[in-house]
Formats: C-alpha cells, sequence, structure tokens
C-alpha cells in the first residue's frame, strides 16, 4: 500500500497551502452532553458541572468530492481518534488527512480536560479528571452516537495513542464490539510517573484527600513555549515544531501538567486495565503498536496487557517500533510511513487478523 506522505522537506508549506485547506473543507465540530453512567448503568460521581465534551469530525464523502490526488474513492467507514495526555484534536490533523486519503470518516473527541471541552479545574494548564471510568464512559458514548453515525452502515475502528490508548482499552474491555478494529498506539496500559507508580499515587493521593486534588502533581510544570528536543530525540523536527506551534498559538491547547487527582486515577486505571478477566472480555481484534524509545508510559505493562488478551485466543498483533519516540506519528517519514501502511491495512481488511506469536 502506497501512502503519500508529506515531504518533510516542505512540511509547513504542504500543511498550510494544501492539507489544511481540504480538510477543512469537510471539517465539523460539535459538542455532545458527557455521560452520566458507567458501563453497567451505575451513576458516575456527581459533578458541580456537567458541562459538554468538544468534537471535530472530517467527513470523506465531502472529502471525496474535492478529487484530491491519490484519493481513495471507496468509503471505509470512520474511524474514532482517542488522542493522549494534555493534546487536542487539531494535533491530529495530519493523521486525519492520511486517513481521510485512505476513504475514512475521521471523529476526534477531545476528553474531558482537554482542548474545547469542559475543565474542572480554574488553571487551564492542569489536566484533571475525578474518576477514571468517566473518560471511558465519555469516550464510548461518543463513538456510539458520533462515529456510528459517520461510518453510515460500515466498519467502525478505533485509533488511540498514549492515555486515550489507556482510556480505549478500558472501553474495549467494557463495552465489547463498540468498534470493528482498534488499533492502540504506545498506550497508557501503566504510565510512567518517574517513580513507582504506587508510590506516585499514595502521594498524590493523599494530596488530593487533604482538599488538593485540583492541585498541579509535585514536580510538575507550567506551560513553556521551548521544546525538549532531549526528549523529541530521533522524532521529525518539522512535526514536533508543527505540533509546538498549535499549542502556542492557543491558549485551549497548554494543557501540561497532571492534577494530583488525575495522578491517581491513573495509577487506578492501570490495574483494572489488567485484570485477566477484564482482558478477557475483549472481542475486538487489535493492533498495538510499542516505541522502542519510549519514555513517558512503561512498556511492560503493554508487555502484560498483550499477554493477557492473548490467553485465551484474544485476537492481538504487536508491533515493536524500534527507536521510536512515544508519538510514532511524529517520527520522520521513514518511520512513519511503514507504521501508516500497517494501521491502514489493518482497518480496511476484512481478513481475521493473524496473531504474531
Amino acid at each position: 500500500m502506497e501512502i503519500a506522505m508529506i515531504d518533510e522537506r516542505h512540511f509547513r508549506a504542504a500543511v498550510e497551502q494544501t492539507m489544511l485547506p481540504a480538510i477543512a473543507r469537510c471539517r465539523h465540530s460539535g459538542t455532545m452532553r458527557p455521560a452520566t453512567e458507567d458501563h453497567l448503568g451505575h451513576p458516575l460521581p456527581p459533578l458541580a458541572e456537567l458541562g459538554h465534551l468538544h468534537y471535530v469530525c472530517y467527513d470523506v464523502g465531502e472529502f471525496q468530492q474535492l478529487h484530491m490526488p491519490g484519493a481513495s474513492a471507496r468509503n471505509h467507514g470512520a474511524v474514532v481518534i482517542s488522542h493522549g495526555f494534555s493534546e487536542f484534536a487539531a494535533k491530529y490533523a495530519e493523521m486525519a488527512w492520511y486517513f481521510l486519503l485512505a476513504g475514512f470518516s475521521v471523529c476526534i473527541l477531545e476528553h474531558r480536560g482537554h482542548g474545547y471541552s469542559q475543565r474542572d479545574v480554574r488553571d487551564d494548564q492542569v489536566v484533571y479528571i475525578d474518576d477514571w471510568r468517566r473518560y471511558v464512559a465519555d469516550f464510548a458514548k461518543f463513538t456510539r452516537e458520533v462515529g456510528r453515525g459517520y461510518a453510515q452502515g460500515n466498519p467502525l475502528t478505533l485509533f488511540a495513542h498514549s492515555m486515550g490508548g489507556g482510556i480505549a482499552a478500558a472501553m474495549l474491555e467494557r463495552y465489547p464490539n463498540i468498534v470493528d478494529r482498534a488499533v492502540l498506539s504506545s498506550p497508557m496500559i501503566e504510565a510512567n510517573m518517574g517513580l513507582p507508580t504506587w508510590l506516585a499515587a499514595t502521594v498524590c493521593g493523599a494530596l488530593a484527600d487533604a482538599g488538593k486534588g485540583k492541585r498541579m502533581a509535585p514536580g510538575q510544570h507550567g506551560f513553556t513555549t521551548a521544546i525538549n528536543w532531549k526528549e523529541e530525540r530521533g522524532a521529525s523536527a518539522t512535526r514536533v515544531t508543527w505540533f509546538k506551534s498549535l499549542r502556542d498559538a492557543d491558549t485551549h491547547y497548554q494543557t501540561t501538567a497532571p492534577a494530583n487527582e488525575w495522578v491517581r486515577q491513573a495509577a487506578r486505571l492501570s490495574p483494572a486495565v489488567l485484570r485477566q478477566d477484564m482482558c478477557e472480555r475483549i472481542e475486538t481484534p487489535i493492533l498495538m503498536f510499542q516505541a522502542g524509545a519510549d519514555h513517558w508510559v512503561r512498556n511492560s505493562a503493554q508487555n502484560e496487557f498483550a499477554k493477557h488478551v492473548r490467553r485465551d485466543g484474544g485476537n492481538l498483533r504487536f508491533i515493536r517500533v524500534p527507536g521510536s519516540v512515544h508519538e510514532i506519528f511524529a517520527m520522520p517519514n521513514d518511520v512513519m510511513a511503514p507504521y501508516l501502511q500497517h494501521v491502514l491495512r489493518f482497518l480496511q481488511t476484512d481478513e481475521v487478523v493473524t496473531v504474531l506469536p
């Protein structure tokens, strides 16, 4: 499968002159009311303000009317995207472009506390969630109510990254068959908090219990315009710079640090996802990518998740990308193109996925 990758040598010009104007022609934004119940129908904890969650969708039928070079004439359905910690819909514009070219509509929910969705803290640089189950219930509601509509009777698939991958894994366990296929890219089965997870959860949990749940977790810092190139070693400089320019230009995209309660909830998400009885509930074929140079999530937890899912015949294919940073879609074209080929072949095929040893 050949993919017309954006030329990194002229990346900014191609993005601004071709990609963004084209996808703007089929872009639709909206809001939805958050979920109020978990997968068992139990009420989620009450909130001072339920608010609304913001989303962005791209309609492949409208995109195909533009007759862009290399665009598929087939409608392969829709992809729902679950983004990572401190991310936002606009960051996935390039991924949306490739999905549209391949014949998929794209639906991106901005998780609570991110982008233009409802926030529960005064400091826009802090990410807070009161209960990890809320992320899962909200994304499941979005998938059913928005994603399924854009699929128009065709397959509904999933692409999830980092925190969004942890949310997606939990959703696949609790809402079996909610999507037809799922790609988990560097999923946050367990976050790497720089110290043992139990210790981070204990410290931040104690602070939350002391009334500081919405405060920035210890050791974290606010938004900065500087790029830490040490953390991005090996990534595409043009992509990293473009991502950063989006954050610099819009304060809604400057979320940076976890709140104390977010840390505790992230720590609770991990064992909930890794429970063998929950992994056994997954019926959706999964393609999971692991970044070889990842320092934001624990690869050992991804390995454990794959083992649990496969134990009773679960359909999970595992691909490790040696040397890649956490955001594999931020790598240079020589890494990103094969990555996209795997993603698109997996999402477009009607055949049963071969489970690799």
